[in-house]
């Protein structure tokens, strides 16, 4: 019963990598079609192309390590499955809320929230840290790369 077990999380965690490897491969193919360019003049292909090498050849080695250990690497502590379906339920609706709310007002709700899931402790450093990370991504992208973040309600 252990050894299936096993066998299971292994044979998934593995699947996966196949999967991350696959997509790397397919990433870099799609990519060069869109043209590289050269390092002077990049084209529009260059930087995914670059995502999907290192997307391909990081699934190859963590699968080649995952084969020659024989061990599952990964271990989740009980209720760590909760914590990882609630991390995801926020990332979603942080995406599906921020065309209509705007970046200012969900940011700042989502970073608190992720904040009081992993159990940060008080008000006053998730706050702090929700505050400060919005803020931070806020003069990054909107005034430092001209980045137009989602207004929202505030347009």
């Amino acid at each position: 019963m252990q050894k299936a077990a096993w066998t299971m999380r292994f044979s998934l965690e593995a699947l996966f990598n196949f999967v991350l490897l696959a997509l790397g491969i397919a990433i870099v193919v799609v990519s060069l079609r869109y043209g590289t360019g050269t390092l002077a003049r990049p084209g529009p292909g260059l930087y995914p192309a670059c995502l999907g090498v290192a997307i391909a050849v990081c699934a190859f080695f963590v699968l080649l390590a995952g084969f020659r250990s024989g061990a599952s690497a990964i271990q989740l502590e009980p209720g760590s499955g909760r914590t990882l379906l609630m991390m995801a339920a926020v990332f979603c609706l942080w995406i599906a809320l921020m065309p209509w709310l705007g970046y200012v007002i969900v940011t700042p709700l989502a970073v608190f929230a992720f904040c009081k899931i992993m159990q940060l402790e008080g008000w006053q450093k998730p706050l702090a840290l929700a505050g400060g990370t919005a803020l931070f991504i806020y003069l990054l992208f909107d005034h430092w790369l001209y980045v137009d973040l989602p207004r929202g309600i505030l347009a």
